[in-house]
């Protein structure tokens, strides 16, 4: 463990990381420079008690994806901020977040919740010295309030997804969105929770403490830290019974093993060349993941028919797009959003019309679904079925291309060329099962899908205060 806490993280990350400790020495020498004559209010007994509470926050954090982690700590920073000189928060938010685990890492997130509650205080302070307005009403603390939560959520998660990026090699925008973009309004709607605290501790309703106050609102701040805990949790459960599906739907028939993660893979390829756009390759991938999802309610004398579909069979096979909506119906703007729902719909459309559910053609078919589409009829071509040999790389590309205009969006056939020309993993499938098989799989963008959930016990990762 001792060698452990010695070890030295890469270079930019390193940089990262002292950068974040030095802006917090700086911003807390001016605090505390700026502002060593403004009395601290509050005694020793008192920053024991917010000590506390910031400490319980951090110790009931939830996990993130991408190796990251939030709690409710940065509510009793604000807290503190309104009851006390603005360099106290910032050096407790320091010191109460060291847990002697992986220095650098926790020097890091001690630093950067520092450094967010610094200039927090900072936005605080300039409110409280400038009064805002309106009328006769005075919204200094109400504006000061939320002004210092968002500097503190736009500091800290920007340190955060910056570290994920650099340690992790995942695009910053992927993840920020995935950890933080759905967190900003739970900042500015529990900001005000902060305030309330701060001036329930300030005059007090029970035993002439204002402790007790502030312990009754810890109630309705555990539910809400209950709701982030439960969405993370039902998100991860949720794609994880979608994988088992998927996982089953294939194993059904060794022809289509790995099918849906090929066409993911190749699909994320296309997407990033076509888009230019980690975050929306990343949302084609887990769209093409379940393009087929519908198959489970296709009955498996006709999913698994050795010989040539009859016209009634094939019709019913060509039901499976729209059976996938429907299955995933319940999960609508829960768990998915509509992009999944036009690929599980539309991937069998033609660019000349004569595809199915719908006839769509051109480019009235979503984009998403014409980059699904080719991946999904190139991964087929290559696997062959007992009914058809399969054909070589070399042999279904040429299928695709003299298919561009008729099957094929031109544009996209002309990127997929590109693509398969720089020999990416998925371009010969036996080489793509072998790698898959070994836990070797590559590709010509970065597997996002496999970045832990949750830092592991002994090497937790970047905390978002949130914390």
């Amino acid at each position: 463990m001792a060698l452990k806490r010695l070890e030295l993280p890469p270079p930019r990350v390193l940089l990262l990381v002292l950068s974040a400790f030095l802006g917090f020495l700086a911003l807390e020498g001016f605090l505390f420079w700026a502002y060593r004559d403004m009395p601290l209010r509050l005694s020793l007994l008192d920053l024991l008690f917010w000590g506390a509470l910031m400490l319980w926050s951090v110790s009931v954090r939830v996990p993130l994806p991408l190796s990251a982690s939030m709690s409710q700590f940065f509510i009793f920073a604000l807290a503190l901020i309104a009851l006390t000189s603005p360099w106290v928060p910032p050096l407790l938010s320091f010191l109460l977040q060291w847990r002697r685990k992986v220095w650098y890492k926790e020097l890091f997130n001690s630093s950067q919740n520092a450094l967010a509650t610094a200039l927090a205080a900072l936005v605080w302070q300039f409110f409280q010295q400038n009064p805002l307005y309106l009328g006769s009403w005075n919204l200094s603390a109400g504006v000061g309030i939320v002004a210092a939560s968002l500097a503190f959520f736009l500091v800290n998660t920007t340190l955060v997804t910056t570290a994920i990026h650099l340690a992790n090699n995942v695009p910053w925008r992927e993840a920020w969105r995935k950890n933080f973009s759905w967190l900003a309004l739970s900042y500015l709607l529990l900001s005000p929770i902060a305030l309330l605290l701060a001036r329930a501790y300030e005059t007090p309703l029970l035993g002439n403490w204002g402790g007790w106050t502030v312990l009754f609102f810890l109630i309705p701040l555990y539910y809400s830290r209950f709701y982030w805990d439960e969405k993370v949790r039902l998100e991860q459960a949720f794609d994880t019974t979608l994988e088992l599906l998927m996982n089953a739907l294939e194993a059904k028939e060794q022809e289509t093993r790995f099918h849906s993660e090929r066409v993911a893979d190749i699909s994320r390829d296309l997407a990033l060349a076509f888009y230019k756009d980690q975050a929306k390759a990343q949302d084609i991938y887990r769209a093409a993941r379940l393009h087929d999802i519908g198959k489970i309610g296709i009955p498996e004398a006709v999913l698994l028919k050795p010989g040539k579909l009859t016209e009634a069979e094939y019709a019913l096979i060509q039901t499976h797009s729209q059976r996938g909506v429907e299955l995933l119906s319940p999960a609508r703007k829960v768990a998915f959003d509509d992009l999944v729902y036009r690929v599980i719909l539309y991937h069998h459309e033609r660019w000349d019309g004569r595809g199915y559910p719908k006839g769509l053609a051109g480019h009235n078919i979503p984009d998403e679904a014409r980059i699904v589409g080719l991946a999904d009829a190139y991964e087929a071509m290559t696997a062959g079925r007992p009914y058809r040999e399969a054909l070589t790389p070399e042999e279904a590309l040429k299928e695709v291309q003299e298919n561009s205009g008729r099957q094929f969006d031109p544009d996209l056939v002309r990127l997929f060329t590109q693509l398969w020309e720089q020999n990416p993993i998925w371009r010969d499938r036996k080489a793509y099962i072998a790698a898959k098989e070994g836990s070797l799989l590559r590709s010509t963008s970065p597997q996002l899908s496999s970045a832990s959930a949750s830092p592991s016990p002994s090497e937790p990762g970047p905390r978002t205060s949130e914390e």
